[in-house]
């Protein structure tokens, strides 16, 4: 299990690159991004910091390359504000949280479309054939007298 100190980096670090997003960078292919989430590793060594854009898929991409090109500067903001003898390497991974939430929602909705129309089919439904299929018919044999016909001792 890691650290606790582990997660207070990873906070720290999500927090300083979203403080330092949100004053803007040079680049002007950077969009509205959104940093969701930063792992870092037991050693502190590497920071994956997850990350969403909001726009196109164009804007996406040119997002993408302009936090690649601005790596640097934003390690040397985090090393400054961190306070820690080494800073860890940053690599930015795009965030599929909302492509899967939309996905989800969308399965979750034909889910309950589909229960609306069984319980609609459940409603008119009758049993197929007898009420209790086990109960034999008038007039057959049971076998409730043959019970010990099984037994081996004698």
């Amino acid at each position: 299990m890691a650290s606790p100190r582990v997660g207070k980096v990873a906070d720290r670090i999500q927090q300083i690159l979203a403080t330092r997003l949100a004053k803007g960078l040079r680049d002007p292919r950077l969009g509205y991004v959104t940093i969701t989430e930063v792992r870092v590793t037991g050693d502190l060594q590497q920071a994956s910091v997850f990350y969403t854009v909001y726009g196109s898929e164009q804007e996406r991409e040119d997002s993408a390359k302009a936090l690649q090109a601005a790596t640097g500067m934003l390690r040397s903001e985090v090393a400054k504000n961190l306070g820690t003898r080494l800073t860890p390497t940053l690599t930015f991974i795009p965030d599929e949280l909302p492509e899967t939430a939309s996905h989800l929602t969308a399965l979750l909705e034909e889910a309950k479309q589909r229960d609306a129309e069984v319980a609609k089919q459940a409603a008119n439904a009758e049993y197929a054939g007898d009420a209790d299929p086990y109960k034999p018919a008038p007039g057959e044999e049971t076998d409730e007298d043959d019970t010990d016909s099984g037994r081996l001792d004698g």
